[in-house]
């Protein structure tokens, strides 16, 4: 396709990855896997758990999109598929300061990420067309920075991001299944 539409970029990118449910669920088991960790081992062993939870993520989320009778990837071309590598190039930064802040307070860095990926999420409503995305982003982001106010413990706030996650995740399942 060489001369795109927004709208058929947004519907190509909703086929692939089923309005991004599986990439949402993926990021939901990473979640909890660290307050798993948190609650089982360690603060710092949960940290390193979400950090590498988080580079499967999309790995993961384009194995259960397929799984699901997804294609799993988007058309080559689709000009959406740039600011989907941008905003990774973004979060990424975020996440280098959720990690550095960490080394202040170890309590710190699960409320910033959940702020980090919160504000990706943001961004997936212009790569889906879904305003659900906006939903989702600004409650993560609220919550991250209540978390952070009440000085929660990487348990709950891992926790949290995981539950957050799991309820979006559905909703859009059941969306795109529709």
């Amino acid at each position: 396709m060489s001369d795109w539409t927004v709208s058929d970029a947004r519907a190509d990118l909703r086929e692939a990855y089923l309005d991004g449910a599986p990439g949402v669920a993926a990021s939901s088991l990473a979640w909890l896997v660290a307050a798993g960790v948190a609650a089982q081992v360690s603060a710092q062993a949960a940290v390193l758990a979400l950090l590498l939870g988080g580079a499967l993520i999309h790995p993961v989320g384009v194995l259960l999109a397929k799984a699901l009778g997804r294609r799993g990837t988007h058309t080559p071309g689709n000009p959406l598929g740039t600011l989907a590598v941008e905003g990774t190039l973004w979060m990424l930064g975020g996440i280098a300061v959720a990690y550095g802040l960490q080394v202040l307070r170890i309590e710190w860095f699960f409320p910033a990420m959940l702020l980090t990926i919160g504000g990706r999420y943001l961004t997936f409503q212009s790569l889906y067309g879904l305003r659900v995305y906006w939903l989702m982003g600004g409650v993560l982001m609220a919550v991250g920075l209540a978390l952070a106010l009440l000085r929660a413990t990487p348990l709950h706030a891992a926790l949290a991001g995981g539950v957050i996650e799991a309820v979006f995740a559905a909703g859009l399942l059941v969306r795109a299944r529709r």
